[in-house]
């Protein structure tokens, strides 16, 4: 019997397992190919061995933890980096132990290799002055600022990534009577948050100046396309820029500076929740007596300016009288 190659393991793992099996995200096989092709670039390193020559008798345990220790040394990846690459990793293992199980030891071996425990940071948010100050910082006067805007505003009361965000078509915004927008997110759920009286109006004003068709991008760039995470960064560095220099020394935008262009990067522009309860919800609080912000625990629900507040529901027994 002629057990398969790592090479023709690896392609199948790819093509079978993430793309016709799992139906895996391009986001997840970008993750995974990024992980496998550091791997290579180590085994090539160590060992003195192109892919196309690698068994998987050379991806050892042993092995596999010289590599998260040159992730951790060498490239400085923290251990959050770290546990996601050896995700990919113990995925494939689990792949090959399988369909061989000629090497369900090595597969277990590998498998048995754990996370790295790390401290959770505590996330930085903006208060209601920052963000008012955020909101300002657009000039009004010029298409880009007006869009600036409207995309700041939308991220502000819904919450949704940055991938989300920059996906939305002009057909996914309802206005009118429960004004809401629809976005297709990370999970492959549908989400439909509801917007404040304020957003909606504003993207009222954006959609007339917009003029796109349904299937248009909703914040298109200056030349018709979509935008990337890149722009998105660039642009609120320079608003968070513009911000920190004209604040005056009583108010402490660190949190602004710091925070927010790190959540761009990590595909998270907030890292909050919208209005159906995404998990991981931060709340962004605001100062008016309407606005009510619940624990990201309950629901990650945050009330708009106006909206009555929730009366907490009796707990009721078997044999309660109502």
């Amino acid at each position: 019997m002629i057990s398969a190659s790592f090479p023709s393991l690896l392609q199948s793992f790819f093509t079978d397992r993430l793309l016709r099996q799992r139906q895996a995200s391009p986001h997840t096989v970008a993750t995974y190919r990024d992980c496998f092709r550091l791997l290579l670039q180590f085994a090539k390193e160590r060992l003195g061995k192109m892919p196309s020559q690698l068994r998987i008798e050379d991806l050892d345990a042993p092995f596999i933890g010289l590599f998260l220790d040159h992730l951790e040394g060498t490239r400085k990846n923290s251990a959050r980096t770290r546990n996601v690459r050896l995700g990919a990793i113990h995925s494939f293992f689990r792949y090959v132990a399988s369909e061989e199980p000629a090497h369900a030891l090595d597969c277990q071996r590998v498998l048995a290799v754990p996370n790295k425990r790390h401290e959770q940071r505590p996330i930085d948010f903006l208060n209601r002055e920052e963000i008012d100050a955020l909101l300002a910082a657009p000039n009004p006067s010029t298409w880009m600022g007006r869009r600036d805007r409207t995309f700041l505003l939308v991220a502000v009361q819904t919450g949704l990534r940055v991938s989300e965000l920059i996906g939305l078509n002009c057909q996914d915004v309802v206005l009118g009577t429960g004004a809401h927008v629809r976005c297709f997110g990370k999970g492959r759920k549908q989400r439909c948050t509801p917007l404040r009286p304020e957003t909606a109006k504003t993207l009222d004003a954006w959609l007339r100046e917009r003029h796109g068709l349904p299937g248009d991008p909703l914040f298109p760039s200056i030349r018709g396309d979509r935008l990337s995470r890149d722009a998105v960064e660039r642009r609120i560095t320079k608003y968070t820029h513009l911000v920190r220099a004209k604040a005056s020394s009583q108010t402490s935008l660190l949190p602004m500076s710091y925070w927010v262009p790190t959540g761009v990067r990590r595909n998270s522009f907030w890292k909050g929740s919208d209005l159906s309860g995404r998990k991981g919800a931060l709340e962004l609080p605001c100062t008016h007596p309407g606005c009510l912000p619940l624990s990201a625990k309950q629901s990650g629900l945050f009330l708009p300016c106006g909206s009555p507040k929730l009366q907490p529901r009796p707990k009721t027994g078997r044999f309660s009288v109502e």
